[in-house]
């Protein structure tokens, strides 16, 4: 066969592939992106005293989650066993086989810590707590682990002295999450830090990528808590949805038309996470708020 002819025949073969491959390609860029990205999350907390007697298990809250409709769940470390020492391997990983046969994730984990404390030697064993809960987080193929500022007594220290204590300190814990892939979140808590502008000034001093923001919008305790959650939420790596807030500190039944729209407004696109702190059956006032939340979430056009 000559040149000429194999080049023929080479043009008649693959002419048809390759112009299809590109109307194939040019009807793909031209789709616009999905706007709807959210993915919705269980927090144990829900779950306090069920998970604390033994009533409940993380397996069991998990099929709840599933049931329901959620993506994901949030499994805060006090709730383990071993507690503040590191779960063997093999229960975690049970956990992540559990997760995977009901089609969730595993985002979150937090741990409890205190950096508002004068003595060094307890932040420190505090810093390596989060360190070895980083490789938990880790193992479960959590995207984020939650950590608190604390809140203690700082007789004779300045509060822009502590807030350099949790600079310092959170730097580090960033480091940690940088080694281990994991982002470690401040949950503002209404302990230290109890307005936007101190969390914001927090979050850019520590100035790193491995280190982001839980937006708890029931711990913003102001005159007008909606307008600091507006503040705060370019910031946020993660959402909890309360059903209640607190202007000037009064508890009342959250808006979820008010959140669901500051959400959207801001194109977040990551995972929202339901956690009740109301007396009552936990599993009915989940499914309420996640319910209510999403019909405010999908009416916004």
């Amino acid at each position: 066969m000559d040149k000429k002819r194999r080049n023929i025949i080479r043009s008649l073969v693959f002419s048809p592939i390759v112009a299809g491959s590109q109307n194939l390609f040019a009807s793909s860029e031209a789709k616009p992106l999905t706007q709807n990205r959210l993915q919705y999350s269980l927090n144990a907390f829900s779950f306090n005293s069920q998970l604390r007697s033994g009533e409940m298990s993380f397996f069991d809250m998990m099929e709840f989650a599933a049931e329901i409709g959620m993506n994901a769940v949030d499994l805060t470390g006090y709730y383990f066993p071993s507690y503040p020492e590191v779960p063997e391997d093999t229960e975690l990983f049970q956990l992540k086989r559990k997760a995977l046969e009901l089609g969730l994730n595993i985002s979150w984990t937090g741990v409890r810590n205190n950096f508002v404390n004068p003595d060094a030697t307890g932040r420190a064993a505090d810093r390596e707590l989060i360190r070895k809960w980083l490789s938990v987080s880790s193992s479960l193929g959590a995207s984020i682990m939650r950590v608190f500022t604390g809140n203690q007594t700082y007789e004779g220290f300045t509060k822009d002295e502590v807030k350099d204590w949790l600079v310092d300190e959170f730097k580090t814990c960033a480091g940690y999450g940088e080694e281990k892939g994991v982002i470690v979140g401040l949950q503002n808590h209404n302990e230290f830090l109890f307005d936007s502008s101190e969390v914001i000034d927090i979050l850019k001093r520590v100035d790193s990528e491995w280190f982001g923001l839980i937006l708890d919008i029931g711990s913003l305790h102001s005159k007008d808590p909606y307008a600091e959650i507006e503040k705060l939420a370019p910031y946020a790596n993660y959402w909890f949805i309360k059903e209640h807030v607190f202007p000037n500190g009064t508890r009342t039944p959250v808006d979820m038309n008010k959140i669901a729209f500051i959400i959207k407004n801001q194109g977040y696109q990551g995972y929202v996470s339901f956690e009740s702190l109301s007396e009552g059956d936990p599993k009915q006032l989940i499914s309420s708020m996640f319910n209510l939340f999403k019909r405010a979430y999908e009416k916004i056009s």
